[in-house]
């Protein structure tokens, strides 16, 4: 797990683990040099840039496996071991999880962790049903580019339509122009995540975008223009 910390001499006040993506199923150990990890390098940089001065902590994980693997859930179990190293590290603070792809699919899976407080999913992989229950309580935020061929936005969307029977802060952004890889606008996604994250954990206002977001009815709230 390769750590940025807060700033010298700030006490750290939250944390944020950024997960990544993977396949539905493979055994191959994970390495720094896959794009899946690379993927997220810009997100904990920027998130670190931006967040260290104010006592925020940031993991970039990288799992053992590549896989999914059902019903093993391989990296959901190396989310969970992250979370405790957090608390280990860090004591009981307020966690963010930021997660990509595969990753989007853990973070939503292990948000019922006690010190989660927040949850951003970024091209997110769900499944028909997928379990809306460990986000009770939390922020959400879910960012699907409308030309993504690999994670369906239409399942991300149903996904935050379920999740708001079980917590009253879910936005969802429609990435025009953009793929699964986040290439075309990777500067909007960037700062947007940045923005929720810092936000979720009390170190700046919440953007009245996504609070406004909160406030607006299915379909709108949901289908917010990035």
């Amino acid at each position: 797990m390769r750590t940025r910390p807060a700033a010298s001499g700030q006490d750290v006040r939250g944390a944020v683990l950024v997960l990544h993506g993977g396949r539905e199923r493979s055994r191959g150990r994970v390495t720094p040099l896959q794009l899946a990890h690379l993927r997220m390098v810009p997100f904990a940089r920027d998130l670190h840039r931006h967040g260290a001065r104010r006592g925020v902590a940031v993991h970039l994980l990288q799992n053992r496996y590549r896989g999914w693997n059902a019903p093993d859930l391989d990296p959901v179990q190396d989310a969970r071991w992250a979370l405790a190293e957090l608390r280990r590290l860090h004591g009981r603070v307020p966690v963010v999880l930021v997660g990509h792809s595969m990753g989007g699919r853990v973070a939503l899976r292990v948000a019922d962790d006690d010190d989660v407080v927040a949850v951003v999913g970024l091209a997110p992989w769900c499944e028909p049903g997928e379990p809306v229950t460990h986000v009770a309580g939390r922020a959400l935020l879910i960012a699907h580019g409308d030309r993504d061929r690999t994670t369906d936005p239409r399942l991300s969307l149903d996904f935050a339509r379920r999740a708001r029977a079980v917590t009253d802060r879910v936005v969802r952004f429609d990435v025009a122009g953009d793929g699964h890889a986040m290439l075309r606008r990777a500067g909007r996604w960037t700062r947007l995540t940045t923005d929720f994250a810092l936000g979720a954990l009390g170190t700046q206002p919440v953007d009245p975008l996504i609070t406004n977001a909160w406030g607006t009815p299915s379909p709108e709230g949901l289908h917010v223009p990035l």
